[in-house]
């Protein structure tokens, strides 16, 4: 499928760039950009609910730019008006079809915390601004579309249709709801990395084929009349039976989530009412690496469009601009994490010379500054399959290749990102190439060569290495999907042994969770005793946030594991899950009383008072405002030492108890 792609979007060919001896490189985003590239109508018009940013992070970008090196011409209209129907004809009909994609994240993440409160915030959007895209983007888009051209093809995808595509829990509604493809009016669904796909169906429509008739293609789901013809097809429970009966949810998305590897999936069959059936096509196949490097080695122009620049730029290039993809896929298998219902358990990885042409070109950027902030994907540290059978036989669809414990034929080997990394420090004008996109620790420490560990140590961390345990009780990690507390331990152990031998005062900073499924307050409280031993107040603690399709999401809705059908304690009192929240904070004065009250609750009162072990005194401390002393320290926290209430010295990253000694590991 692929054969033609690097001919076509080769530097050299000048379709990409030159239009009549002009200068094209953003695609149309108007009428006037169609008629400076001689276009009187384009294939495709492609509808996102970010706004456009020409480059590979983006889910539009990649999708348009592969659609133009095979040929077709395709518009972008980001962030319409939906209240206007006239805004999704800004392009006029297109040939072929709409392309339609709530963004980079599911419209409902974008817009809502976990308590369901309005973010302030739209990285997305010119100028961080919100309220420029609807809830329910895909759904709203398909519509608005169906309305003003009722024949012309849509196809959705992207993340929000990708884990909505079955009948899925809704968080926001506190409900299941149907099918988006149902929903939206779209024709055809393409979930997961859509790039076969959706040249498979422009090819399809190109060549004349219907759309209802587009039954075929893998990576897609469609909808029809009568589930006959579709060969070796499982068959869900109906949505009637998973929207009245939780348990018949949970078996449904375990055959889902059995059924997400490209060469063991089968077809699945759901049935709604009324003689519908949503049916999913298999997975497509993962990338080869060619592939993936012709499709990152397309002409992205690695910036927000022009015309978001008087109105301060789109913020969430600030973070991708210099970072590079280097894979994707992973066989980490968190259990709250979408990745394998998304992208898969299989690493697909660029090449080495895929990437060192990316980071030259990304050295004569006016605004390069020298660094690379980060080289990576899902997890930085993945460059190739788990083991060597999945390219033949798939992953397998009863274990896990990390959890619990790291499988026997799991292939753990960090010379080719070891070798990758050296290239890259060595180029000219590159400083210092950071890993932020983070590595699991556990694949770490299955890793007999320590070569990695300590170059990553020595040359990729910035102060601060970020990690993600997510919890200390293996009762929690169990759930999780993830390895036991013993292995963070000895993970920890080993990273200041190294940075005391490499000269750093580094730091891991540990993400943790609260109120995931199976967290009671004793978890919760014994997450707060190892915190309290580390010397570390966390500044960001993540609530478990219900996100479409995933394991812990439906424990969290039927409160059974779809792995063995066992009960699951779930946590959905919000006042109860700000108290685990707050026992993550407890030296956060404003937690005081929420920490007490669990305390107190639980019969725990023994950590009420102001010995070491202790994590409240007994009434809050009110302090009087002091002015800072001449040696730079403020007043509140010279106090706090001599009172022995495990205060921190913020500036120096220390704890102190009553010996006024620092204790507990350098961790932030």
């Amino acid at each position: 499928m692929y054969e033609g792609l690097l001919e076509c979007a080769a530097w050299s060919n000048p379709w990409n760039f030159y239009i009549w001896g002009r200068i094209m490189p953003y695609l149309p985003v108007t009428r006037e950009d169609m008629e400076k590239r001689g276009l009187k109508e384009l294939d495709f018009v492609y509808v996102c609910g970010d706004a456009y940013v020409d480059h590979p992070s983006f889910g539009h970008a990649i999708i348009c730019r592969v659609l133009e090196a095979h040929g077709y011409s395709v518009g972008i209209i980001a962030q319409p008006d939906w209240k206007d129907e006239g805004s999704i004809a800004v392009l006029g009909r297109p040939r072929l079809g709409f392309f339609v994609s709530a963004g980079n994240m599911d419209s409902m993440v974008n817009h809502y915390t976990v308590n369901k409160k309005k973010r302030s915030r739209d990285a997305y959007s010119p100028g961080g601004k919100t309220g420029r895209r609807p809830d329910r983007a895909v759904i709203v888009y398909g519509n608005l579309i169906r309305r003003r051209f009722k024949d012309v093809p849509v196809i959705i995808g992207g993340i929000e249709a990708s884990l909505r595509r079955m009948g899925h829990y809704d968080y926001w509604s506190d409900s299941m709801r149907r099918s988006v493809l149902l929903d939206s009016g779209a024709d055809l669904l393409s979930y997961g990395m859509g790039e076969r796909s959706t040249i498979e169906i422009a090819d399809a429509l190109n060549a004349g084929i219907a759309v209802s008739d587009i039954t075929y293609i893998r990576g897609t789901v469609y909808r029809a009349r009568t589930p006959e013809g579709v060969p070796d097809a499982i068959k869900l429970p109906t949505f009637s039976q998973v929207q009245n009966d939780k348990r018949k949810y949970a078996e449904s998305f375990a055959l889902q989530y059995e059924n997400t590897d490209p060469f063991t999936g089968k077809a699945l069959i759901e049935e709604y009412d009324h003689n519908v059936y949503v049916i999913q096509n298999p997975p497509a196949f993962p990338l080869t690496t060619i592939e993936m490097d012709d499709v990152y080695d397309l002409p992205y122009m690695n910036d927000y469009h022009p015309s978001y620049k008087d109105m301060g730029g789109v913020p969430a290039i600030n973070e991708i601009k210099f970072s590079i993809t280097s894979n994707r896929g992973c066989f980490g298998g968190c259990s709250f994490c979408s990745l394998t219902f998304h992208q898969g358990r299989i690493v697909q990885a660029r090449s080495h010379d895929s990437i060192i042409k990316e980071a030259e070109k990304m050295t004569q950027d006016p605004d390069f500054k020298g660094y690379i902030h980060d080289v990576g994907g899902p997890t930085a540290d993945f460059r190739f399959p788990s083991c060597e059978k999945q390219l033949k036989s798939g992953v397998c669809r009863d274990r896990q290749c990390l959890f619990p414990k790291p499988c026997k034929n799991l292939k753990v080997d960090h010379s080719d990102y070891t070798a990758l990394l050296r290239k890259l420090r060595k180029l000219k004008g590159v400083k210092k190439v950071f890993i932020r996109s983070g590595v699991r620790f556990d694949y770490l420490m299955a890793d007999k060569d320590d070569t990695f560990f300590h170059e990553m140590l020595k040359y990729h961390v910035s102060g601060q290495l970020r990690v993600a345990p997510e919890h200390i009780s293996d009762n929690v990690l169990r759930y999780m999907g993830k390895p036991g507390n013993e292995v963070y331990r000895a993970f920890l152990k080993k990273y200041e042994e190294y940075n005391r031998k490499t000269g750093k005062d580094q730091y891991a900073i540990p993400y943790l969770m609260s109120s995931h499924p199976g967290s009671t307050m004793k978890e919760a409280i014994e997450l707060a005793e190892y915190i309290r031993d580390l010397g570390y107040m966390p500044k960001q603690v993540q609530d478990f946030y219900p996100t479409p399709s995933t394991l812990s999401t439906v424990m969290y809705y039927t409160g059974l594991d779809p792995r063995d059908m066992k009960k699951v304690h779930v946590e959905r009192n919000p006042h109860r899950k700000a108290m685990q929240r707050a026992l993550i904070q407890y030296r956060d004065p404003k937690n005081y009383d929420l920490v007490k009250e669990a305390l107190l609750e639980n019969g725990r009162a023994d950590l009420i008072g102001f010995g070491r072990e202790c994590l409240i005194p007994p009434r809050p401390i009110k302090h009087k405002k002091e002015p800072d002393r001449p040696d730079g320290k403020k007043g509140r926290q010279e106090r706090d030492k001599r009172a022995g209430n495990g205060s921190r010295d913020i500036k120096n990253n220390r704890s102190y108890g009553k010996d006024k000694k620092y204790k507990g590991r350098k961790v932030k």
